[in-house]
């Protein structure tokens, strides 16, 4: 399916106020569900210009993705990233993996929004996102401890986050 009809579909469901049925189309259509995804459920929106999604549920259970009622006023490659960065955490949550340590799976999850290693079919975000998201990213790897275990874990992806950032503030002087 071309994006436009993507967006299309999108903004019917949208029209008949199937925000949810919208949601779980996205994940079909790209392939992001998981067998520790419980479906969706609203959260209160936060402003007209934010947005937010959680991972809801204890570590090992199945998970529920909350998501506003407005999700769909955002762009639609902020949207799936977004999604994707929730689809993950639900992964991360199931008995499978258990990944313990919230600013591990924050860490994950923002990297994946940057190079999509684990969904590479989730559309690339602007400059202005990667930025913003990359910020994000390194204020949780800074949290997992100056020189611990994790750091070092994910000593080589900070480099990477890092050269993206640099490179994307090259573009702008």
């Amino acid at each position: 399916m071309n994006y436009d009809q993507l967006k299309f579909n999108i903004d019917a469901y949208r029209q008949t106020g199937e925000i949810l049925a919208a949601a779980q189309f996205l994940v079909h259509q790209f392939n992001l569900d998981d067998e520790n995804f419980a479906g969706f459920g609203f959260r209160d929106e936060l402003k007209k210009n934010s947005i937010l999604l959680t991972a809801n549920g204890e570590i090992g259970e199945l998970q529920e993705v909350m998501i506003p009622r407005n999700l769909f006023d955002f762009d639609l490659d902020l949207v799936l990233n977004m999604l994707a960065h929730e689809m993950l955490h639900v992964r991360q949550k199931s008995p499978k993996m258990m990944i313990l340590d919230k600013n591990e799976r924050e860490w994950q999850a923002y990297y994946e929004m940057l190079f999509h290693t684990n969904f590479p079919q989730i559309p690339e975000l602007s400059d202005y996102y990667k930025n913003f998201f990359g910020e994000k990213a390194l204020i949780y790897y800074g949290r997992m401890g100056e020189g611990s275990a994790l750091q070092l874990k994910y000593a080589e992806q900070k480099l990477d986050v890092e050269k993206l950032l640099q490179e994307i503030k090259n573009k702008t002087t």
